[in-house]
């Protein structure tokens, strides 16, 4: 008998509530293990069994099925009938966690298990002493030495991509693009979601900017998804280098890596590049404005304490607030997909 189980009934709901998220790492756990051992992979041919599944992944007997049985519990993968009930993929799991798939995810959740699951140990000492608790923690520099190790680098802007696209659909109706013919995109990364716009909107030009060391991801990404004809790579800083010249400036989880200043430097930075009614475009998990409900973005916050020196995530009011202090005439927010948020600023 579980501990939920032995609960007493009395206020039970409430303890049961305390014990799932007590227990949730035992569950992320499951889940990223899930995916290392590529379960959902083997699983996208065809349903198996226990013993089979359990022979392909190369697993001892002895909590094999207890493994594949937790993944039920957690709505990850279904099972048929009976003792020898096939396991399948959950129509969601064979959409984002199979190895195979374009939508796959499993990039992020392994950043996730090899960083930032380790790094999270310490989130007492980041909160008493407002630092770091990542790689700069022993003398290491973040972003320096991501990248510099290209296998790294892809992983990274992989898992960073299967993050952002989950609002790429909403984003390309979100805004009026016939009213706009060039589009960049500040910290691009592989350049998806430039490269979804601009298939949805055939009509746009777009560069991607990004450090010289993300030219080769974002080239080959290029070659897989296109458009080659209408989506160029630019190599700049976007701190020390101009932003590029377009009328649409996009901005997808930026912000929040720095502190208020650099915040407000970019903010200005996009101003000045824009011409006269250009759109900034900034989308990330933006706090409610009440603190209280979007849970993604206060937990993205403090992964911003564990990960930078500065960096937090805000609310989107307090972002339109930035844009009007940078000389945005009109500014609004509008919600995508999930928890995240678009936030606009027109010149």
């Amino acid at each position: 008998m579980n501990d939920l189980e032995s609960a007493p009934r009395g206020g039970s709901g409430a303890l049961n509530s305390i014990l799932r998220i007590a227990f949730g790492f035992q569950a992320s756990k499951v889940l990223f293990t899930a995916v290392r051992f590529g379960v959902f992979t083997e699983l996208a041919e065809a349903p198996l069994t226990a013993g089979e599944l359990r022979a392909r992944l190369g697993l001892h007997p002895r909590a094999a099925r207890d493994f594949f049985d937790a993944l039920v519990a957690l709505g990850l993968l279904d099972r048929g009938p009976g003792p020898d009930g096939r396991y399948a993929n959950t129509p969601v799991t064979a959409r984002y966690l199979d190895r195979g798939s374009p939508s796959y995810v499993g990039c992020a959740l392994e950043m996730y298990d090899n960083r930032l699951y380790g790094f999270w140990g310490s989130l007492a000492d980041g909160l008493r002493t407002g630092e770091p608790q990542n790689e700069t923690k022993d003398g290491g520099e973040l972003f320096g030495t991501l990248y510099k190790d290209p296998e790294r680098l892809a992983c990274f802007q992989q898992a960073m991509t299967g993050l952002t696209m989950r609002s790429a659909d909403a984003l390309a109706e979100a805004v009026d693009w016939s009213a706009h013919r060039t589009v960049a995109d500040i910290g691009c990364a592989e350049g998806a979601m430039l490269s979804h716009l601009l298939h949805r909107h055939p009509h746009l030009r777009g560069t991607g900017l990004d450090l010289e060391a993300v030219r080769g991801n974002f080239e080959r990404h290029r070659e897989r998804c296109g458009p080659a004809d209408r989506l160029t790579f630019t190599a700049g800083d976007f701190f020390a280098d101009p932003l590029p010249c377009a009328d649409v400036l996009l901005f997808g989880h930026i912000l929040h890596d720095w502190d208020l200043a650099a915040k407000r430097t970019l903010l200005r930075k996009a101003y000045e590049a824009l011409p006269e009614g250009g759109l900034v475009v900034i989308h990330e998990s933006f706090i409610d404005d009440d603190r209280r409900e979007n849970l993604v973005g206060l937990l993205g916050s403090l992964n911003m304490l564990i990960e930078t020196p500065g960096g937090f995530d805000c609310t989107a009011a307090d972002c339109r607030g930035w844009l009007a202090e940078a000389g945005f005439r009109e500014t609004w927010s509008r919600h995508l997909a999930g928890a995240e948020t678009m936030v606009a600023g027109r010149k």
